[in-house]
């Protein structure tokens, strides 16, 4: 066989095991749902299998000892009759058993997914064209604070999950934690997970929710329990004024050239309601709901012209001249 052919199709053989592992795969649990899932998943494949094989065999095995049509196709042979009959019923009593069998794993399955615990910690997630909009509630007020494209949780301790939509329908979906969950303009969806080991573990939509579906992304970020409880504490707090002159001219643009209109920074005059609230939002891991890594030039491109880097967005591009896009640049880098 030549190498070119031998190295094509050792490519296609191989090259669906690239979606098995990964911050994003369903095949590399992390957390109790996703566990119970996957195990789920290859029982079920398993029997499929077994019964795919019977199947494969048995016609095998018939093309291969069939017969002449004989004289008489139309009579009737008691005995082989006999037999046929019992086969059938066999094999419908075992396809019942199977069917029930499954029936029982998937319900049992179900009772570790969607358990619940009275005490799990308890978020808000609003879906929106294309962005994630994250609400951490607590009993005391002042406990509760808002913020996007980014859920940090505790390891080893119970999520709850109320989803919502602000428009169309979407699909909040974290495979190596837990299945997906709808989230439906008008009704609320609810879900908990619990993450075992720490680390950072990609959701998606997944549901097709318009020209930037595949652009709305979020990350998990599941932290040791101490860890979490600083982060929160810190979270909490309100954005920190600038001290610098670069980083007073920036907070001044910010609000000056529009942006405040539609993102909100706490402890700040900037209120806006229409996108993703920005108080901490030099700490984050990604820009535009996960479409680029932040990094000064990542999110310099993003406001500089969003629409390049994310066709369609709500956000528009802002006339900044090179110095304003810099102190603007260097007031949001602050904010931590």
């Amino acid at each position: 066989m030549p190498v070119r052919i031998r190295t094509a199709l050792v490519t296609l053989v191989t090259l669906p095991l690239a979606a098995c592992e990964g911050r994003q795969s369903a095949l590399a649990p992390q957390g109790l749902q996703s566990d119970q899932i996957l195990r789920t998943l290859l029982l079920f494949l398993a029997v499929a299998a077994v019964v795919w094989t019977a199947v494969v065999i048995a016609l095998g095995i018939g093309l291969l000892r069939r017969k002449r049509m004989p004289e008489r196709p139309l009579a009737l042979h008691q005995d082989f009759e006999k037999a046929t009959g019992r086969v059938v019923f066999a094999l419908g009593f075992a396809t019942l058993v199977i069917v029930l069998g499954l029936s029982i794993v998937s319900y049992a399955g179900q009772r570790t997914v969607f358990a619940k615990d009275d005490n799990a910690l308890t978020l808000k997630i609003i879906g929106h064209q294309w962005w994630w909009e994250v609400r951490y509630e607590d009993d005391s007020p002042d406990r509760s604070f808002v913020t996007a494209n980014e859920i940090r949780i505790p390891t080893g301790k119970a999520v709850k999950v109320e989803l919502e939509s602000a428009d169309v329908i979407h699909s909040f979906w974290v495979p190596s934690l837990t299945g997906k969950m709808d989230l439906i303009t008008g009704q609320k969806n609810e879900l908990q997970f619990t993450a075992r080991n720490a680390g950072v573990y990609r959701g998606q939509c997944a549901e097709f929710c318009g020209l930037q579906h595949a652009h709305m992304a979020v990350a998990v970020l599941a932290l040791s329990p101490d860890e979490f409880g600083r982060w929160r504490d810190h979270e909490n707090q309100s954005a920190s004024s600038p001290t610098d002159v670069l980083g007073k001219q920036g907070e001044q643009l910010f609000r000056a050239r529009g942006c405040a209109l539609c993102h909100n920074i706490r402890g700040t005059l900037a209120g806006g309601q229409l996108g993703p609230d920005l108080t901490h939002v030099g700490s984050r891991t990604t820009v535009a709901a996960g479409t680029l890594p932040l990094t000064p030039a990542t999110l310099g491109a993003w406001i500089a012209d969003p629409q390049h880097i994310k066709p369609g967005n709500y956000m528009p591009r802002m006339p900044l001249q090179s110095g304003e896009l810099i102190a603007i640049l260097h007031y949001l880098e602050q904010l931590k």
